[in-house]
């Protein structure tokens, strides 16, 4: 069973192999190994986990990370992004609770929050299909370049007033 849990500057190279690990196989898929979760520096994630409002969450068994995901807020929207598995452990739940434990705790930190979003490979239909499960719709498509088109998809979110 895994755990989640913040991450700290502490596991800024294991969050950034897991990320290349979790990549590769959608780098393989485009035809890129360039596309910007494999290009990201160490020092660029050490950056991020020394950002006071950064939300970098990982999941763990034992001692070995094996998720790990990222959201910030711009506004009233939250942005998921980079939520990566390792491939052994794939179809665990591990990026459903991550995704969750990220909206959760963003809703936590921001109460005003609107919508949340991401965005994943046209191609990556098994990421699709989870952010459905978890309420996201596309919003739309964005060609970034020859090989690669986007896929923008929003959750809107609802919130529970006390009535007065």
């Amino acid at each position: 069973m895994f755990e989640i849990h913040p991450a700290t500057p502490a596991d800024a190279g294991e969050i950034h192999t897991v990320q290349r690990a979790a990549f590769v196989d959608e780098a393989q898929a485009y035809g890129d190994p360039f596309i910007l979760p494999l290009t990201e520096s160490l020092e660029r994630v050490e950056h991020l986990l020394g950002e006071a409002d950064a939300l970098v969450l990982k999941a763990v068994v034992g001692h070995r990370i094996v998720g790990v995901g990222r959201a910030r807020v711009t506004g009233t929207t939250g942005v998921v992004g980079r939520l990566a598995v390792v491939p052994d452990l794939r179809r665990r739940g591990i990026a459903r609770a991550l995704l969750e434990r990220l909206e959760g705790e963003l809703c936590a930190r921001h109460p005003d929050l609107a919508a949340m979003t991401l965005s994943t490979g046209a191609q990556s239909v098994e990421n699709q299909r989870l952010y459905r499960r978890a309420g996201y719709a596309v919003t739309h498509r964005e060609r970034v370049a020859d090989h690669l088109v986007m896929v923008h998809m929003r959750k809107e979110l609802t919130t529970v007033t006390a009535a007065g």
